[in-house]
């Protein structure tokens, strides 16, 4: 019987070698060759196989070592399809027209910055995307705030931190699904824990809106881009009680604690039967919409924008973004390159608050040099990882540090892909908006007092004789 041959641990130059071609490869296909983060990852894993090999091991092991690493990928993947069916659902049974519809009507013009923030916080959380959030309602409101006299880059600053406030909290969006894939924790434990930075940052900004809101007089707050829109969501969907029941069901299935994808399946079906049966959809429209997500054709780009979305087929890209990613952390971590890296500071972090600290400055640099939220996400989490389970340290605390900062300040930098679409969709450029973004510069404070403190940092469990150990002592 063959033995199998031990690999040898990598140098520190060996692994920064290997992690440079890694962030060399990604950064230089997303910014100069505008490429998917999906095929650079891609890329990047087929890469460093020859340079893992020759650490000792063979491509058999390689290979298992990838494949073991994406199974991980299959609960966050399934929950992520189960989304998209229900994303397509709920646009077609008018639960998403309905809360958009709404939103716009409960615009008071004394109160127009706070309510902005508002409304697109709920439009971003009812579908789960900021860039639809930004290309629809953002689009509308900055038409609202033009006609209202206000400055462009406070009304961008609202509309932005609203956007990606329900971004960051819906579960049908996919940096917050990403973010616990990479970290390793549950979806919906990484929300619950996020909302302890994120509400209190978010009451702060409310405020400062209002506040700033107070400058502005009383005028008529009418555009024509808010009534094109409300005109034709009233003209083409039932927007009464019934097409908010879905948002019931989810909603009670998930305070009640029932399994995620049993939920989020069951909120689909909601939306499905009001659909059917208050929409006027046929069965097979249902079923089609299910796969292939919403289609509307009405010729207004707004319009459009907001309403073709969903589906299961919608999600594969975000599947595909899961398999790779945790394929090339995987691969980084047990060839122990990782590790080797971590070590060469890990020395240097003595407590939980230097641990954060050091946690949202690898955020923020991957999300300068990658240009992507995806980029930082995954590099933040596979680098950081090992040593949040050091210290003893639930992976929902390593996953909340990565939305409070990759996903709240990924439009901010002019460079990234987020920060050039929200320039291109609000007409505003980012040096304008960036002093406005109060929630993307509040949210990270309070995680730097939490990580100091200590204050909200879930610890795991110790093992039994561990508790023992300390019982006798």
């Amino acid at each position: 019987m063959q033995q199998q041959e031990k690999s040898s641990k990598p140098s520190l130059f060996y692994s920064l070698t290997i992690l440079t071609t890694v962030v060399a490869i990604i950064s230089v296909g997303l910014l100069v060759f505008e490429a998917s983060i999906q095929m650079m990852l891609f890329i990047s894993i087929i890469t460093i196989i020859p340079f893992i090999m020759k650490l000792g091991s063979s491509y058999k092991d390689v290979e298992k070592t990838i494949f073991n690493s994406m199974l991980k990928a299959l609960q966050p993947s399934l929950i992520l399809l189960t989304v998209g069916v229900l994303i397509g659902s709920w646009i077609a049974s008018g639960t998403v027209p309905a809360v958009i519809y709404y939103g716009i009507q409960s615009i008071s013009p004394e109160y127009f910055l706070v309510t902005t923030l508002i409304f697109c916080s709920i439009v971003s959380l009812a579908t789960g995307s900021s860039w639809a959030t930004l290309g629809t309602a953002g689009i509308a409101m900055m038409g609202i705030g033009h006609s209202l006299g206000v400055h462009v880059g406070v009304t961008a600053g609202a509309i932005i931190s609203g956007a990606y406030f329900g971004d960051k909290l819906s579960p049908l969006s996919d940096s917050t699904n990403l973010s616990p894939a990479v970290a390793g924790a549950e979806l919906f434990t990484h929300i619950k824990h996020m909302l302890w930075t994120t509400v209190p940052a978010y009451i702060i900004t409310a405020i400062i809106f209002t506040v700033i809101g107070f400058n502005y007089g009383d005028q008529d707050a009418s555009s024509a881009e808010v009534n094109q829109l409300t005109t034709y969501l009233a003209d083409n969907f039932n927007l009464g009680i019934a097409s908010l029941i879905p948002i019931i069901v989810l909603f009670t299935l998930l305070i009640t604690k029932k399994p995620a994808i049993t939920s989020i399946f069951m909120g689909a079906l909601a939306g499905a039967f009001i659909a059917i049966f208050y929409q006027g959809m046929s069965v097979s429209g249902i079923l089609d919409v299910f796969y292939n997500g919403f289609y509307v054709d009405s010729g207004i780009v707004v319009i459009d924008t907001l309403l073709q979305r969903g589906g299961l087929t919608s999600m594969v890209n975000l599947v595909i973004l899961f398999l790779f990613a945790l394929g090339l952390g995987g691969l980084l971590q047990k060839s122990g390159v990782l590790e080797t890296i971590i070590l060469s500071f890990a020395s240097k972090i003595k407590s939980k608050g230097m641990l954060v600290f050091v946690t949202v400055i690898v955020a923020y640099f991957m999300l300068a040099l990658g240009g992507a939220f995806s980029f930082s996400a995954v590099m933040t989490g596979t680098i950081m990882k090992p040593l949040f389970d050091k210290f003893n340290l639930k992976p929902e605390n390593l996953s909340r540090i990565i939305e409070d900062t990759a996903t709240q300040s990924c439009s901010l930098p002019p460079w990234t892909a987020s920060g050039l679409f929200t320039a291109a969709a609000l007409g505003v450029s980012p040096l304008v908006y960036i002093p406005f973004c109060f929630l993307a510069i509040i949210t990270p404070i309070f995680t730097l007092i939490y990580g100091f403190t200590g204050f909200t940092l879930t610890e795991k469990e110790m093992p039994m004789k561990q508790k023992n150990h300390f019982v006798e002592a």
